[in-house]
C-alpha cells in the first residue's frame, strides 16, 4: 500500500516531496500538453522551493533515458512475449508506447529526480496541516 510519507508516494502522485500535502504541477493532468512540466514555485503548504537551482530539472533528461527504456522493455515484453506478435508489431508497440506515454514519462521523471534530493518531514507536513486549519 501506497501512502503519505513514502518517497514512491510523491514520485507516483507528483506532490511535494517534502511534505505530502499538494501537487507539484499546476495542471494535474499530464496529457494537458501545453503543461506538462509547468510547475508551481513553491508548495503552498510548506514553502518548498522546488526549483533548487537555476536548470535543476535538466538532471531528469538522464533519469527520462531509464524510465523511457523501462516502458520499452515493458511493451516489448507484452507484445513479442505474453501476446506473441512478430518483432515488426513488437517495434511498433514499442514506438506507440513511449509516444502515448511521453507526458508520463516527462513527469515521472522528475518526480524522481526531484526525490533523489529532498525527503519526506514529518514535522514540515504536520506544521502545514495546522496551518490549513
Amino acid at each position: 500500500m501506497i501512502r503519505k510519507g513514502m518517497k514512491l508516494y510523491s514520485i507516483l502522485f507528483g506532490v511535494c516531496p517534502k511534505c505530502h500535502q499538494e501537487s507539484m504541477y499546476v495542471n494535474k493532468n499530464p496529457y494537458v500538453l501545453s503543461k506538462v512540466i509547468k510547475m508551481h514555485d513553491t508548495c503552498s503548504h510548506c514553502k518548498t522551493k522546488y526549483q533548487i537551482e537555476p536548470s535543476f530539472f535538466y538532471g531528469s533528461m538522464y533519469v527520462s533515458y531509464g524510465v523511457g527504456i523501462a516502458f520499452a522493455v515493458a511493451a516489448f515484453i507484452i507484445s513479442y512475449n505474453i501476446l506473441e506478435s512478430s518483432l515488426i508489431v513488437a517495434f511498433v508497440a514499442i514506438i506507440a508506447t513511449l509516444i502515448g506515454f511521453m507526458p508520463v514519462i516527462m513527469r515521472l521523471s522528475r518526480n524522481i529526480w526531484i526525490n533523489l534530493f529532498m525527503s519526506y518531514d514529518k514535522e514540515l507536513a504536520r506544521k502545514g496541516a495546522v496551518k490549513q486549519s
